[in-house]
């Protein structure tokens, strides 16, 4: 298989390049970030005149590492391959989440897997990089433990620019299979659409799930299978844990209770399985504390989990924006705006109107519509109503799907067609 550029990763990975800082790179299982380290960085590297020796490669998922989840065996293995010269040494570490037991997250202590690292980057000839799949064991502990010596680089699936760039062809062809098989990179790997969808039904039951299981000891297994239905199903659509428990109760006649599905949600988030997008006010500057949309990190994945029932165009494409958006290392919201109308009689009433999503860089903000088309004039209207409705500077975009190239209307919202919104990042400069 030919070689899947990331340049955008691999980037980011050469700008932090002995910053005397632990690289922890996160992102859901699968999504490429052992390609990214192993492959990418490490033959950067070697084209720098890095000696391969001094290059200390160990992936702890692999079970003929298995000794080298415990912490201090890892740091004498370490330890053992550092040459006795000045050279710099770069320790690639994989899916370190091996290396927290139990056990130790139970204690109070910090946890020894922290220590080793710690002590490996007060060496001067130590660079460090870490891969993991669990934001809570990782990024979120890891600002905390290494006390603002850890640097965070989040890994997504593929974006549609690099998948387009692997696959060529027609947009729109290749749009329609990155929609429904997804961006996880071995996707690209499989000929046939039975393949295909083999491998990512394989994937929910043998390693999403079962890592989830293994890592916090899951009592009600039915319940997180339940939750991940109800999630993609209803990507784009508003929801909160008192829903979704009220709904397995009704429903599935499921005992849950709102609590649980909280934890639940959170362990769906840590593993990267879906994302979390609050509603903010954005004439009132304040975020609602529910309910929130929940969307998918990789639609065929989603796709799967639905046995490909569900392919509402609108609810698809606005989930690859999302994740386009984030991708690129945006803040995302909802936006909520209050519009005052008037009913047949007269009378005044406030409604809520909503733009699909509010990013937030620094001093700047940008609002962004997703929609399939606009030629309608009733949906144009809907469509636009609250963009102008904020009444303010910033930029307002609208992305329906189509060819079309970027043009400003009247009222000063920038439209474009799907197909240059994902292959072109020009609109945030």
């Amino acid at each position: 298989m030919r070689k899947i550029n990331r340049d955008f990763y691999l980037n980011e990975l050469i700008s932090r390049k002995e910053n005397g800082l632990i690289k922890v790179i996160t992102g859901i299982r699968r999504c490429g970030k052992s390609y990214l380290l192993f492959t990418l960085y490490n033959d950067y590297l070697i084209n720098q005149g890095v000696n391969e020796e001094n290059i200390i490669k160990i992936a702890l998922d692999d079970d003929t590492n298995k000794e080298y989840r415990d912490p201090q065996k890892l740091s004498e293995y370490i330890h053992n391959r550092l040459k006795n010269n000045e050279d710099m040494h770069y320790v690639f570490i994989d899916e370190v989440q091996y290396a927290i037991r139990k056990e130790d997250l139970k204690s109070d202590k910090p946890l020894p897997l922290y220590g080793v690292l710690n002590g490996l980057i007060r060496l001067s000839n130590i660079d460090v990089y870490v891969t993991g799949s669990n934001s809570k064991l990782l990024s979120k502990d890891v600002m905390t433990e290494f006390r603002g010596r850890g640097d965070e680089v989040r890994v997504f699936p593929l974006s549609f620019k690099e998948y387009y760039e692997f696959v060529g062809g027609d947009k729109a062809d290749a749009y329609e299979e990155y929609a429904r098989y997804g961006g996880l990179p071995l996707i690209l790997s499989k000929n046939t659409s039975r393949e295909k969808v083999k491998y990512l039904s394989d994937l929910f039951r043998e390693v999403y799930f079962k890592d989830i299981e293994e890592r916090y000891n899951i009592t009600m297994p039915e319940v997180l299978s339940l939750l991940t239905d109800n999630l993609c199903s209803s990507i784009g659509s508003l929801t909160n844990s008192t829903k979704i428990a009220n709904t397995m109760q009704s429903v599935k006649k499921v005992n849950v209770d709102s609590q649980t599905i909280s934890t639940y949600l959170e362990y769906l988030e840590d593993a990267f399985l879906f994302c979390q997008a609050k509603r903010f006010d954005v004439k009132g500057k304040k975020y609602f504390s529910f309910p929130s949309k929940y969307y998918c990190t990789d639609l065929g994945l989603r796709n799967a989990r639905t046995n490909f029932r569900q392919q509402e165009e609108s609810h698809t494409m606005e989930n690859i924006v999302f994740n386009e958006l984030i991708s690129r290392g945006y803040s995302v919201d909802v936006g909520i705006v209050e519009i005052t109308a008037r009913d047949e009689e007269g009378k005044r009433h406030q409604n809520q109107c909503e733009i699909d999503f509010v990013i937030n860089d620094g001093m700047k903000k940008y609002y962004i519509q997703s929609a399939l088309n606009i030629e309608d004039e009733v949906k144009a209207k809907i469509e636009l109503r609250p963009l102008l409705a904020t009444k303010d500077f910033f930029k307002k975009i609208i992305v329906t799907k189509s060819n079309e190239k970027l043009w400003l209307d009247d009222n000063g919202i920038i439209h474009i067609g799907l197909y240059d919104f994902l292959l072109e990042d020009k609109l945030f400069n």
